[in-house]
């Protein structure tokens, strides 16, 4: 059983989170703490193995918090929960740099708030189960000659945990993983899978080439443009161009930007991937990439919180795989390996 505290100042989302877990039966809600001070008190009381902590609270706030935290030797991992506010993204962030483990965006209309149980529950069980990586000096930073491209939504983000920890440091590919989330949030989803991952992650930088071996994470609030380009020996490369162009499907970025601008640069060594997601962004993205000749996946809806973005795919009948989630790592090491990457 994984024991859990819950931090909020909030009685309500006290209440409405300790019940969401406690449907699980690998999950123990040890206790609940109202701030700071009184979760430091109760820590010490309870051990638990996992905090969610909220960031805005009286006395002590969650950074005030996690500073105590950190003179601890052995203390428990910590998910922060953050509201969507734009102001609320740079906390987050620097959240992550004073040891939070991980962070979870809380849903702006709370009577939907129970509807993010799965990837509340999911992300308590990776903070113990996917452990922090070392990143190794093996990793290739010649410009790709393949592109893997993933696109996610909601229920995204504890896949993208399981699929970038499970990725070799040898991967000779770019991966470019458009995840919808606000902007100033992407930093902060690069910096939580840059410690799991064997491969460096970083956000998208306007002009940089993309490189084997690196995984970027599409900056929130710009489209991902990838445009063909030539490196200064002569050589053909793929650049990430920051689009401020209206968003599509009302999200920015979009997915079908960055998979059909994918298609256009990488041809027939381009891998397009769907994970879980709302919505039809992806579907014609995905079409474009099987229309230039590379290679389509979707997991299958089992694994999936929602359906839409794969759906949508498959609607266009441009899927070449549906597979499960815990196969998909290898699916795609060998679709790069059968490019020649």
């Amino acid at each position: 059983m994984i024991r859990v505290l819950v931090v909020d100042d909030s009685v309500f989302m006290r209440t409405v989170l300790a019940e969401l877990l406690a449907k699980d039966p690998d999950i123990d809600v040890v206790g609940t703490a109202s701030d700071g001070r009184d979760a430091l008190v109760k820590i010490e009381e309870l051990a638990p193995d996992v905090v969610t902590l909220d960031i805005q609270m009286p006395n002590m706030d969650g950074l005030a918090t996690l500073e105590a935290l950190s003179s601890k030797n052995h203390g428990p991992k910590v998910l922060m929960l953050s509201s969507l506010a734009a102001s609320e993204a740079e906390i987050t962030q620097k959240a992550l740099s004073l040891g939070a483990d991980d962070f979870m965006l809380k849903p702006r209309n709370l009577s939907i708030l129970k509807t993010v149980e799965p990837e509340l529950t999911t992300k308590i069980k990776h903070l113990l189960s996917i452990p922090p990586t070392i990143q190794t000096d093996a990793v290739v930073s010649d410009p790709a000659r393949c592109a893997v491209l993933v696109g996610s939504s909601a229920g995204g983000p504890p896949m993208l945990d399981m699929l970038v920890s499970s990725l070799k440091p040898e991967l000779r590919a770019s991966f470019v993983i458009t995840q919808h989330m606000p902007e100033g949030f992407t930093a902060a989803l690069a910096h939580r899978l840059n410690r799991v991952s064997a491969l460096p992650v970083h956000e998208t930088q306007n002009g940089e080439i993309l490189k084997c071996g690196n995984i970027l994470v599409s900056r929130g609030g710009y489209h991902t443009v990838i445009s063909e380009t030539l490196t200064p020996d002569g050589r053909h490369a793929g650049r990430v161009v920051h689009s401020r162009s209206p968003p599509l499907h009302a999200v920015r970025p979009a997915v079908d930007t960055t998979f059909s601008s994918g298609a256009k640069a990488f041809g027939d060594r381009t891998i397009s991937v769907l994970l879980s997601g709302m919505g039809r962004d992806g579907g014609e993205g995905m079409r474009a990439v099987k229309d230039a000749g590379g290679t389509t996946i979707v997991v299958r809806e089992e694994d999936c919180l929602v359906y839409g973005m794969a759906r949508s795919a498959l609607e266009t009948g441009s899927v070449d795989m549906v597979v499960p989630f815990k196969d998909l790592p290898g699916r795609i090491m060998k679709a790069v390996a059968r490019i020649g990457g």
